[in-house]
């Protein structure tokens, strides 16, 4: 054999192994973010709710363009003001064999806000339910504390458990496999945690059929080695196509991208939590606080018109965000039409920390982590520089997000980069859990780490809630949101598009929610 022959079969088979991934009936997929528990209540946390779905299921759900469709409800109605009734698809069984009942969604509903340690409760879904009725055992009752038409929304990101596997297990049970039951498309082979999730098809499944025998989900957070991972032919699907590798992808005919304008907001989260001091602020020289100058709505203001966000979307994100100055992206329901982007205005940023007490500039220190949102690292570095222009010197740490999640949840930062994906496709979603008043009891506030609160904004929100007619609730929406924005509760630095990237035989449903789920990929042909 010459050595140009075998050049060509080798390289021959390096294309049929790059693209052999369907005909082996098994997919493998890497994700740039890890998943921290198997228990679907455990941690609100898009990476957990995505390899959720594959697992168990909800009442109803959303397609990939956040829309709500049936799942384990047929149907679902309002009864009166009060009340909602929902219709179970018959003859749908757990993997255990268990059947799946009304009871089942009863003892969900009660356990779903209530899980021991959660960093983030699933309790803003279900604690306006004050009453589970069960009617027979597939029609259940669940009467709302208030008006609450949202409540079908919601319920779309609380996975059904089943009541007599469930009862009395501890969210370490889920990670090792015990009772990771749901009814959900695949069954729980094994989790090895940081690094892979096995899956394989369940061919009891009430729904459609996958294509899908086994499914790898592996975690790979560096970007680098999950790009080169595809390429080598070692997986056939990767979320959070590094940004640096988009345009290179998708003029390589060995790849395909998915690619759409999603609906997480990446932001700055302030400490609004304390009045004496905040512990990563300081002086112009370093010196200590008697007073936490983050409280004062000009040092806020001034903070954000200090950011050029057209330089991190264009720059560091290279076309893969648009500027935010809003929870949601233009189209979206309850987006406010014209609210555009704060003005990068460093000068007058300037202006506004003298006015507030502060001419020569103060220390600042922003957090965030490494390893969770698209280029998370080079944000906060590019936010440091912004700050450190206008007088605010900037020390930014960046760390593993188990670390800084864990750290961020006791409050113990000043500034720290964070995001938040509206599951829900409306305002009331980052409304609720970004910027109303913490309160355990209402589920409000539970991803509000810097502890903002404010009366009015609560108001609104409650009555949005409350408020059936659609136009009615959105311009309450649009009004809380512009008080949240307006008094600078959080920065918003810009909202995401969602890229994947996977290999030429297969194609994408790609989803606003941005969550990667096998169920959406299939073979091309």
């Amino acid at each position: 054999m010459t050595a140009g022959l075998r050049s060509l079969l080798l390289a021959a088979a390096s294309s049929l192994a790059f693209a052999g991934g369907a005909a082996a009936q098994t997919l493998t997929i890497a994700v740039g973010a890890p998943v921290t528990s198997i228990d679907p209540h455990y941690h609100n946390l898009s990476p957990n709710n995505a390899l959720a779905e594959h697992l168990f299921d909800g009442l109803t759900g959303t397609d990939s363009r956040a829309r709500l469709v049936p799942r384990l409800a047929e149907s679902w109605r309002a009864v009166d003001d009060t009340t909602w009734e929902f219709k179970l698809r018959p003859g749908v069984k757990f993997h255990n064999g268990n059947d799946f009942t009304a009871e089942d969604v009863a003892f969900t509903i009660a356990r779903a806000g209530n899980v021991p340690n959660s960093p983030s409760s699933f309790g803003i879904y279900t604690r306006v339910v004050s009453e589970v009725q069960v009617v027979d055992p597939h029609t259940v009752r669940l009467r709302t504390r208030t008006t609450y038409p949202l409540l079908p929304v919601d319920l779309s990101n609380v996975m059904m458990l089943d009541r007599q596997t469930h009862e009395n297990a501890a969210t370490e049970d889920y990670n090792s496999g015990k009772v990771a039951f749901g009814t959900g498309a695949y069954r729980f082979v094994r989790y090895t945690p940081g690094d892979r999730i096995e899956l394989e098809r369940n061919d009891a499944y009430w729904g459609q059929r996958e294509p899908w025998q086994r499914v790898n989900y592996r975690i790979i957070v560096n970007n680098a080695a999950r790009t080169a991972a595809l390429l080598a032919g070692d997986v056939d699907f990767i979320d959070q196509v590094p940004t640096t590798d988009i345009a290179r992808m998708k003029q390589d005919n060995r790849v395909h991208v998915s690619e759409v304008v999603g609906l997480r907001i990446i932001y700055l989260a302030l400490d609004h939590s304390r009045t004496d001091g905040s512990p990563f602020v300081a002086g112009p020289n370093g010196e200590a606080l008697d007073r936490n100058p983050l409280k004062d709505v000009r040092v806020r203001r001034a903070l954000s018109m200090a950011i050029d966000r057209e330089a991190i979307t264009s720059r560091v994100m290279e076309g893969a965000a648009i500027p935010a100055g809003q929870f949601l992206p233009e189209g979206v329901y309850s987006h406010i039409p014209g609210y555009g982007p704060p003005r990068f205005d460093p000068d007058g940023a300037r202006r506004l920390l003298a006015e507030a007490g502060y001419p020569n500039g103060l220390r600042i220190s922003i957090h965030g982590p490494n390893d969770r949102y698209i280029n998370d690292a080079r944000i906060i570095q590019a936010v440091g520089s912004f700050w450190t222009r206008i007088g605010v010197r900037t020390q930014v740490e960046a760390m593993p997000w188990t670390t800084f999640i864990a750290r961020a949840g006791r409050q113990e930062f000043s500034a720290f980069l964070v995001g938040w994906g509206s599951s829900t496709g409306e305002a009331s979603s980052p409304l609720r859990s970004l910027v109303a008043t913490f309160d355990r009891e209402k589920g409000f506030g539970a991803s509000n780490r810097g502890r903002y609160s404010n009366p009015e904004l609560d108001r609104l929100l409650e009555q949005a809630l409350a408020t059936v007619d659609d136009e009615k609730r959105e311009k309450l929406l649009q009004d809380a949101t512009r008080i949240a924005m307006d008094d600078v509760s959080i920065i918003p630095i810009h909202i995401q598009k969602n890229t994947w990237a996977m290999k030429r035989n297969l194609r994408h449903d790609a989803r606003a929610d941005e969550l990667t789920r096998a169920q959406d990929v299939r073979p091309a042909n």
